[in-house]
């Protein structure tokens, strides 16, 4: 078993979870509902994902080579709302997913102990990767939890619905024990939940 490897499509599939879970949660609203800002102390949507895109380009763009911290980069200016169209924030969503992607695919295990610098402090790969495993996962979240809130009508879950939780467990140990990631069992129901 090489670890390395195993972290590496691991981290992958948690990337994509994340994706799929904001994707599905941004496909039941109205294109209204996705710039819809509650108070001036409350991102829309459409600003976190402004902001993410702006940090995945800063954070992925030539990722060993200079700095995540891009000169280019108005942190600031990605709380302004710039564009009014569901067409741009999901091309937006996409340009940097891709950004990320596009170095994920390319990572061997040696490149997880390289060193990257963030504002000038030093990461692993390693470090640099969890860093951002974590910071896109708690903007999911808010898009998640926001997305509830602006739902007109029935809301479709995301997770275990409510009060499945016994039919859930039913289901997953009706299966012998075996090497399987979750990841992989949600990734399919985000994506077909037609099948489900």
């Amino acid at each position: 078993m090489d670890i390395a490897h195993d972290y590496i499509k691991s981290v992958k599939r948690q990337f994509l979870y994340y994706k799929a879970l904001a994707e599905k949660a941004m496909d039941q609203l109205t294109p209204d509902q996705l710039f819809y800002s509650h108070d001036d102390d409350t991102n829309s949507i459409a600003v976190i994902v402004k902001h993410l895109n702006g940090n995945m380009l800063s954070r992925w763009s030539d990722f060993f080579t200079t700095d995540g911290e891009k000169e280019w980069r108005n942190r600031d200016g990605e709380f302004d709302l710039s564009y009014n169209d569901k067409e741009t924030l999901l091309s937006k969503w996409e340009e940097g997913w891709s950004c990320l992607f596009a170095v994920i695919d390319t990572l061997t295990p040696t490149d997880l102990t390289r060193i990257i610098y963030i504002r000038n402090e030093g990461h692993t790969v390693l470090e640099a990767i969890n860093r951002q495993l974590a910071h896109y996962p708690y903007h999911v979240g808010q898009i998640v939890f926001y997305s509830k809130q602006l739902k007109l009508g029935e809301w479709s879950s995301l997770s275990i619905p409510k009060n499945k939780s016994s039919q859930y467990n039913y289901e997953k140990f009706s299966f012998e024990k075996g090497k399987r990631n979750f990841i992989d069992a949600e990734l399919n129901k985000l994506n077909n939940p037609d099948k489900q």
